[in-house]
């Protein structure tokens, strides 16, 4: 008989013919495998299921105008899809462009939003509406404004435009998206300059007084009716802003212009989202004309950051425990299987048996219990992944090939590993001692 065929019959013994002792070492492996998997998978997948998951409460990245006549004529068709094609460029993107305007009910002024009601209602899934969203004829206020008038669903309001008293309310709106130092200073000098611009407008301007859009009369009640049909609660400044149709602002105002804010809720973060910020003020600087300012909402991106780094830095920490205690399990487990086999390495070494011969039978022996515990385990953590995900994110994960070899090799190597010290142990025996025992 060959070395080699030596070699393999004797490994075949000590692993199949030793079965309580061999699943004893699988189930070591096994176990620390399929956790260590588990958690892996969830790692992994955690960032991405939790911004899917953040962008259900709203933009991470609002764009307002950046010149002063880009503010007074709010932002074109044109450069909301130059800025809407960079922002989704490799990612998914939701969008909503907002008009504000400041109007009068019963002589106090307020701010209404002209929306495309599906791409706000899209983006907004966090609302909570009381009644219908709203449609031609129809707004919807906020929960403050409803309590201020007193109005509830079905209730009719008249709401007077005057533009020498729209002032403002775009920017101050742009302000509230953005938790910010920098977005507050920007939309309070936009509010100014806005201000200024429309209140000299309004005092060198006769306005018309056309279906109670535009009046100088600051306790004139006449305006434009409309139905209530929904409240708006989200806690938030959206409360106090009402909502009409982009055509049913058009007409009251008299006039179309583009939008003084645009939110998009795009899937990146940190360092990635940023990046499309940069580009989107880079283009915006070649290109004065459409000049635009990108700004993430740090009220969304912050918490989505902090909540992400914390679950990755337990899960890691958790990691790591594991994989202490599988190399300490496996490594209690391959050395009471190398002390069972005490005598008989003390006999092959009396017979003549190289101590790198018996060292390289055991290496390769604990390699396959690594190995078969890995595969083992990598498939339980699999399914235990799969259920996690589901169970807290209500969405399934796919099988990560990179993620599973690097499981595999890493059983396999844990179990080398471990087996080192009762190895070198087992190897320095001396045979003469082993047989005087017997």
């Amino acid at each position: 008989m060959t070395n080699r065929k030596m070699f393999f019959t004797m490994l075949w013994g000590a692993v199949f013919r030793r079965r309580s002792r061999a699943m004893m070492a699988v189930i070591a492996s096994l176990v620390g495998a399929a956790t260590l998997f588990c958690l892996a998978s969830v790692c992994v997948a955690v960032p991405q299921q939790m911004n899917e998951e953040m962008r259900a409460y709203g933009a991470n990245l609002i764009v307002t105008p950046a010149s002063a006549t880009g503010k007074s004529q709010g932002i074109d068709t044109a450069t909301v899809r130059n800025v809407t094609a960079l922002v989704g460029a490799g990612h998914s993107v939701k969008s909503a462009a907002y008009r504000y305007e400041s109007v009068r009910i019963n002589s106090a002024p307020y701010t209404i939003a002209g929306v495309d009601v599906k791409a706000v209602r899209a983006l907004n899934r966090h609302w909570n509406v009381t009644g219908d969203w709203p449609g031609s004829g129809n707004v919807m206020v906020g929960r403050d404004v409803a309590d201020a008038l007193g109005v509830k669903v079905g209730s009719r309001v008249t709401i007077g435009y005057r533009a020498a008293d729209a002032s403002a309310s775009a920017s101050s709106s742009a302000s509230a998206k953005s938790d910010s130092d920098e977005s507050t200073e920007t939309a309070e000098s936009s509010a100014q300059g806005t201000q200024s611009t429309q209140t000299t407008q309004g005092e060198q301007t006769t306005q018309a007084t056309e279906n109670g859009r535009v009046s100088s009369d600051i306790m004139d009640n006449n305006g434009t009716e409309f139905r209530i049909a929904g409240i708006v609660d989200t806690g938030g400044n959206e409360d106090s802003i009402i909502y009409a149709t982009t055509a049913d602002m058009a007409k009251l105002a008299g006039s179309k212009r583009g939008a003084d804010v645009v939110e998009y809720s795009v899937n990146a973060m940190g360092d990635e989202l940023n990046d499309i910020v940069n580009n989107i003020n880079r283009s915006a600087d070649k290109n004065p004309n459409s000049a635009v300012k990108a700004q993430t909402v740090t009220r969304i991106t912050s918490s989505d950051t902090r909540i992400i780094a914390m679950l990755q830095t337990l899960f890691w920490i958790v990691s790591l425990v594991v994989l202490v205690l599988t190399l300490v399990g496996v490594g209690t487990t391959i050395s009471s299987i190398v002390s069972q086999r005490r005598n008989e390495i003390g006999l092959r070494k009396a017979l003549g048996a190289d101590s790198r011969a018996i060292g390289v039978e055991f290496y390769v022996e604990s390699g396959i219990y690594g190995l078969i515990g890995g595969l083992l385990g990598t498939a339980i953590g699999y399914v235990l992944a799969r259920v996690l995900c589901a169970t807290v994110f209500g969405r399934a994960i796919g099988f990560d090939w990179l993620l599973g070899a690097g499981s595999l090799l890493l059983s396999v190597a844990i179990a080398v590993i471990a087996s080192i010290p009762p190895v070198r142990r087992a190897t320095r025996i001396d045979p003469a001692i082993v047989l005087r025992e017997e």
